[in-house]
């Protein structure tokens, strides 16, 4: 999603939580990896591998100059012959130590396997981040969660746009003055017209 249609589309969101609460989300991720800068754990359920918000993160990363937003893909089905990009597996949720952030996108019950490695995660010092139905357990283990229940409106695959574009916007300093604000504006604008990085 290009940045005109996230535009678009906290226009039509406008007045409700959600683009505050995704934008509150996106800065504790930011910061979480930014400040510890020991890399960004991305893993999903059984069922739901979040390939897409994955990929956002990899071109937010790259447009806003910021690396540590690039994730790291977790499977659940990953196999040694998958690519090496693909091939960790949820024995890397366990290993995950001090410094490091994981990100959990969790549509449905994540299931005990998962609950236990994000457990591991926690208690060895990761930062855990939360995205989903709102799972309890999960919710009870993370630093920071955002919880997506289901509404006509909104889905969790838009959430996860507003809150990839939202990160990578994060990278921008606030403006303090019309030399300030000249600069983020030109900053944007070669943001927007520079060709895009390679794809996931």
């Amino acid at each position: 999603m290009d940045a005109v249609r996230v535009a678009l589309l906290r226009e039509v969101l406008a007045g409700t939580e959600w683009p505050g609460a995704t934008r509150r989300f996106a800065g504790a991720l930011r910061g979480s990896v930014v400040s510890y800068g020991g890399g960004l754990l991305l893993v999903g359920t059984a069922e739901y591998e979040p390939w897409h918000l994955a990929a956002h993160l990899v071109d937010e990363a790259a447009w806003s100059g910021t690396p540590e937003l690039s994730p790291t893909l977790v499977r659940h089905a990953a196999r040694p012959s998958d690519p090496a990009h693909l091939a960790i597996g949820l024995g890397r949720v366990s290993a995950a130590r001090r410094g490091e952030t994981l990100l959990v996108v969790a549509p449905s019950d994540p299931g005990a396997v998962l609950l236990e490695r994000v457990h591991d995660a926690r208690r060895a010092g990761a930062t855990v981040l939360t995205l989903g139905a709102g799972d309890r357990e999960l919710g009870a283990m993370a630093h920071e969660a955002l919880a997506v229940p289901p509404e006509p409106a909104l889905d969790l695959d838009t959430v996860q746009h507003l809150v990839s574009a939202a990160a990578g916007e994060s990278a921008l300093p606030e403006p303090r003055g019309r030399g300030r604000l000249r600069d983020r504006l030109s900053r944007l604008a070669d943001r927007l017209t520079a060709p895009p990085p390679g794809r996931w």
